[in-house]
C-alpha cells in the first residue's frame, strides 16, 4: 500500500513510542514527536486512516492507537533506520565470539547468552546437523597408572574429552601403542565406518588391548552421534517476565514453556536453507499457536564445510526491530568472518557499520 509522507511518520512515530513506552500513543504526543507542523485534529484524521487501512489498532474507544501486526510489518520493511552498535555493545559480542579455538557449540551458546542480556529478549540458537562428521585426530594423556583422558578432535573442530578410568596399571608406552592405533584405523571414519572398523578389529586384536580401543572408540562414536544431530538451545527465558505484555503468568507461561521444552523448541519457525540472511515474522505470520502474539526475528550464519546455523530472538509485537536486527546482523557476520568464510560483496556502508 502507498502512504503519503504525512501518514508514514506519523506510524513510524506511533510505532517507536509504543515500543519504549507499552502505551496506546494519542495525537498529542505524535504532534512532539514526528516534527510535524499541523494540527492536532489533522493527526487524528490520519490515525484514524491508518487505522482503517489496518495498520493501527485502537484497544478502547477513548483511547490512543497502538500499532498492528500490518502496521508492524510496514515498519519493519519500509520505516525503520538501521541502527548501528555501540562501542560496549560491539565488544560483549566481540568476545562471546572470541574462543574460535574451543568447540563452536559453546561459542553459539555463549554468544547466545550475551545478545539476550543485551536485547531483554529470549535468544534460540541452532545449528545445522553436519551430514558427515569424522574424527580427525585422537590424543591421550595420562593422568594416573590406571586413568588417562581421551580427547578427540573432529574435523569440524570440535573437541571433547573424558576420563577413563582402567582396573589395571597402564604404561606409557601402551598408552602411545594405543594413540597410534587409534589415529591410523580410526581416523577419517564416519560413524558408521568406525563401527564396521571396530568389529573387523575384534577377530584379531587381543582382548585387553581391544577392550582399551573400544572404550574410546565408542566415546567417539557418541561425539559423531551428537554432531550429526540439529541442536537446539534457548537462552534468557525469563526476560519475558521483564515486558508489559508477559506480566500475567497467565499469559508468559505458555510461551515460556514452549521455548524451554526441547521438544516444542525443535518446531521453532526456522529454515535453515531458506537462503535468507535475515528474517522477520510478526505476530500471525508465526504459524504456530504458541508464537501468534509474539514476533521472532532470526539472521543466519554460515561458516562453511556444511556448518550453518540460525540465531533469534522471540518477544512481543512491540519489539524494538531496529535494535534486534542490528545485533543479530552483526552477530551473524562477525562469526562467518571469525571463521573464514568470505562474506558476499555488498553495500560498502553496511560492512562498515558491522
Amino acid at each position: 500500500m502507498e502512504l503519503t509522507e504525512r501518514k508514514k511518520r506519523i506510524l513510524r512515530a506511533i510505532v517507536e513510542t509504543y515500543i519504549a513506552t507499552a502505551e496506546p500513543v494519542g495525537s498529542k504526543a505524535v504532534a512532539e514527536l514526528a516534527g510535524l507542523d499541523v494540527s492536532t485534529a489533522t493527526i487524528r484524521n490520519e490515525m484514524a486512516d491508518l487505522t482503517e487501512l489496518g495498520l493501527l489498532e485502537q484497544p478502547h474507544t477513548s483511547a490512543g492507537r497502538v500499532p498492528s501486526a500490518a502496521g508492524y510489518r510496514l515498519y519493519v520493511n519500509e520505516l525503520m533506520d538501521r541502527q548501528q552498535l555501540t562501542i560496549q555493545e560491539t565488544q560483549r559480542i566481540n568476545d562471546a565470539l572470541n574462543l574460535k579455538m574451543e568447540e563452536l557449540d559453546r561459542v553459539i551458546d555463549r554468544a547466545g547468552k550475551v545478545l539476550s542480556q543485551l536485547s531483554d529478549y529470549p535468544v534460540f540458537t541452532v545449528a545445522a546437523a553436519t551430514h558427515r562428521v569424522t574424527v580427525k585426530r585422537f590424543d591421550l594423556l595420562m593422568v594416573e597408572e590406571n586413568a588417562f583422558i581421551a580427547v578427540v578432535m573432529t574435523d569440524n573442530s570440535v573437541v571433547k574429552n573424558k576420563l577413563i578410568h582402567l582396573p589395571d596399571r597402564l604404561s606409557d608406552t601402551q598408552l602411545q601403542l594405543l594413540s597410534a592405533v587409534l589415529n591410523s584405523s580410526f581416523v577419517g571414519l564416519s560413524r558408521d565406518e568406525m563401527e564396521q572398523a571396530l568389529d573387523k578389529m575384534e577377530t584379531h586384536t587381543a582382548p585387553g588391548a581391544f577392550e582399551l580401543i573400544s572404550l574410546v572408540v565408542e566415546f567417539a562414536i557418541q561425539i559423531l552421534d551428537d554432531q550429526g544431530r540439529q541442536k537446539v538451545r534457548t537462552a534468557g527465558i525469563t526476560h519475558l517476565l521483564e515486558h508489559p505484555e508477559y506480566k500475567s503468568l497467565d499469559k508468559a507461561k505458555p510461551l515460556m514453556n514452549y521455548l524451554s521444552e526441547e521438544s516444542e523448541t525443535s518446531r521453532l519457525p526456522m529454515n535453515l536453507n531458506s537462503g535468507k540472511s535475515m528474517d522477520i515474522l510478526i505476530g500471525p505470520e508465526n504459524v504456530n499457536d504458541a508464537l501468534k502474539d509474539t514476533s521472532v526475528v532470526m539472521a543466519s550464519y554460515d561458516i562453511g564445510d556444511n556448518m550453518k546455523g540460525i540465531i533469534g530472538v522471540v518477544g512481543p509485537t512491540r519489539m524494538d526491530y531496529a535494535k534486534v536486527t542490528a545485533r543479530l546482523s552483526y552477530f551473524a557476520d562477525s562469526l562467518t568472518r571469525m571463521f573464514g568464510k568470505e562474506l558476499p560483496a555488498g553495500d560498502p556502508d553496511e560492512q562498515e557499520e558491522s
